[in-house]
């Protein structure tokens, strides 16, 4: 990852931690090398992380990360007080986002909280600028879907989750999320 990619998922991360309650239990759905449970630090009692691009488990000592890809890998154990997705819904199809939702549900304990970050449409483009600059990696780009940030609200609906917060940040160009599970 190139120090440009890095300040954007710092920008992300630091969008979310705030909606992260201290003391959390974290699912972290493309955690990568986690860095949200190292920005969380003392914060974190547990992550769970899921990466498709990790060649093998990675620990820390209050997190797992796993590879592959979520629902298909997640904890055993539901009860959890958060799960991210920073620059992740995007990346799955229209299609499956209903088993992602649902997977999400049956994790969170009630007041639970799903936090997500989306890009804009405009994002694409500025982001294969910045790709053909060799200013970022750009990872992943190509599985975007043509993804709108509106359909975040579709994904977790009412009655399931209520929405808490949606906020644009990085000059409009990424939205932030926030939903909370319902009993």
């Amino acid at each position: 990852m190139k120090s440009f990619d890095r300040l954007l998922q710092q920008w992300r991360i630091r969008q979310a931690t705030p909606f992260v309650p201290a003391g959390g239990r974290v699912i972290d759905v493309g955690a990568f090398h986690g860095e949200l449970f190292a920005a969380l630090g003392p914060r974190l009692v547990r992550g769970f992380g899921i990466e498709p691009l990790l060649p093998a488990a990675e620990r820390g000592a209050r997190f797992e990360i796993l590879p592959g890809l979520f629902p298909a890998v997640r904890p055993n154990e539901g009860q959890w007080d958060a799960i991210t997705l920073l620059a992740v819904l995007e990346h799955i199809p229209l299609a499956e986002q209903p088993c992602l939702a649902d997977a999400c549900f049956a994790l969170l304990r009630p007041g639970g909280r799903v936090i997500v970050t989306v890009p804009a449409p405009a994002v694409d483009r500025v982001l294969a600028v910045l790709r053909a600059c060799r200013l970022i990696d750009g990872m992943s780009l190509e599985e975007h879907f043509g993804f709108q940030p509106r359909q975040t609200e579709q994904t977790f609906a009412t009655p399931r989750f209520r929405k808490l917060r949606h906020a644009r940040f990085q000059l409009g160009l990424n939205h932030l999320f926030v939903f909370e599970r319902m009993p």
